[in-house]
């Protein structure tokens, strides 16, 4: 339902186009902004291959093309630019909006078919800063605009792709705060979940958590091997969930479990696959873990759990900088260093109860001020209509 207080396209029709629908950041994202385009009186379409957030889609007001966007194979990547094409004729598209690389190059050159507006959004801290990987990447740098989801992507996008600073516009990821909002997370979803965990009642260990895939740049074997460089009493006092789609990544898997018993943490440790209800997973938590690898883009994990009032630790590069203010709302560890990690891990252990509580409610008021979802939107927004506007403009329509 159209909101005037919104921004409004009147009518126009934004093409978002993502390889899939599945349940990460960028794919929220792309929820979050057909919510928004429907508000302010547009047309939400989306290009994907679908995946377990079509429903959200649909009840935000979007509208489903569903092509084969998800892959990396350059006959169908070429095939799709016919297919974009067609869809950008066929919709009416005014602007067109992409979220990821390979689908990107498809869409980049129907856009300029079609001599319709291009923008991205750079989402991802993407590895290669040089030769073919680093042109593949380029595509996300080729919108009219630019749209960052932290300051250190606009940093990032601006180093190593070299375009002027002037067309690059950072926007932070959003966090729902009517979803993840403690006060109105009912008891017997945190008691469901534990139950799905193997979490007694009488189970009195710090309970930490570290969600994401099963994939190391994540950071679940360091994780791992962190708790095991702890003494008796702390690894007695702690449970380590791990909660995530492998994937695939079975040797991954095997790796971790194999730490798990070199390091004498059997039942100390469970992993426990993917999980479907986050904010019971951070509120369940009394520490959340988010120890990437390689720089996050920008962070949500680290957000989203600061949101329901749990403290942090993070890998202090990339975009977790900015969502941590370290020994305030969690603790930012050294990237990919194991005594860095245990040592957050035996501080936060060691700490009151209520020191940790303190630390959760600063990371709520803190996201609060700077991460939600309307202000993602709102901007968005704007970007489209700047670049809507300017079309206007040149072509002399009042």
């Amino acid at each position: 339902m159209t909101d005037p207080a919104w921004p409004q396209l009147d009518g126009k029709t934004i093409l978002q186009v993502i390889p899939d629908l599945s349940a990460g950041g960028a794919e929220r994202t792309t929820i979050e902004m057909a919510d928004a385009i429907t508000r302010s009186g547009g047309r939400a379409v989306v290009a994907s291959a679908g995946g377990r957030l079509e429903s959200a889609l649909g009840r935000a007001g979007g509208k489903l093309i569903r092509l084969p966007l998800a892959t990396k194979n350059p006959i169908t990547m070429w095939q799709n630019v016919a297919r974009l094409h067609e869809v950008i004729e066929a919709e009416r598209v005014k602007l067109v909006h992409v979220r990821s690389r390979a689908p990107g190059w498809s869409a980049y050159r129907a856009a300029l078919e079609t001599e319709t507006p291009f923008l991205t959004t750079y989402h991802g801290a993407y590895s290669g800063t040089r030769g073919l990987k680093r042109y593949y990447n380029s595509i996300m740098a080729k919108g009219d605009f630019v749209i960052a989801n932290s300051q250190w992507t606009a940093d990032h996008v601006r180093t190593v792709h070299g375009i002027d600073a002037k067309k690059i516009i950072t926007i932070p990821r959003g966090v729902d705060f009517s979803v993840f909002d403690p006060e109105s997370l009912k008891g017997e979803r945190l008691s469901e979940l534990a139950q799905r965990w193997n979490i007694s009642d009488d189970d009195d260990r710090l309970l930490v958590v570290l969600a994401g895939r099963l994939t190391a740049w994540k950071g679940q074997l360091l994780a791992v091997e962190a708790f095991g460089r702890l003494s008796m009493e702390e690894k007695d006092g702690i449970h380590l969930i791990l909660a995530g789609d492998a994937q695939g990544r079975q040797n991954y898997v095997d790796k971790i479990e194999q730490t798990i018993v070199e390091n004498g943490l059997g039942g100390a440790v469970s992993i426990v696959g993917h999980c479907d209800d986050m904010p019971a997973a951070y509120r369940l938590a009394d520490v959340v873990l988010a120890p990437s690898q390689r720089p996050e883009a920008f962070g949500r994990v680290a957000a989203e759990a600061s949101a329901m009032e749990r403290p942090v630790i993070v890998s202090d590069h990339g975009g977790q900088r900015e969502t941590v203010i370290d020994g305030e709302t969690g603790v930012r560890v050294t990237p990919g260093n194991v005594e860095s990690l245990a040592a957050a891990l035996r501080t936060l252990y060691h700490m009151p109860a209520s020191a940790r509580e303190a630390m959760g409610q600063a990371g709520r008021a803190y996201v609060e001020e700077h991460y939600s979802i309307e202000k993602l939107q709102r901007a968005t927004l704007n970007v489209y209509l700047t670049r809507l506007n300017a079309i206007t403009e040149s072509s002399g329509i009042s």
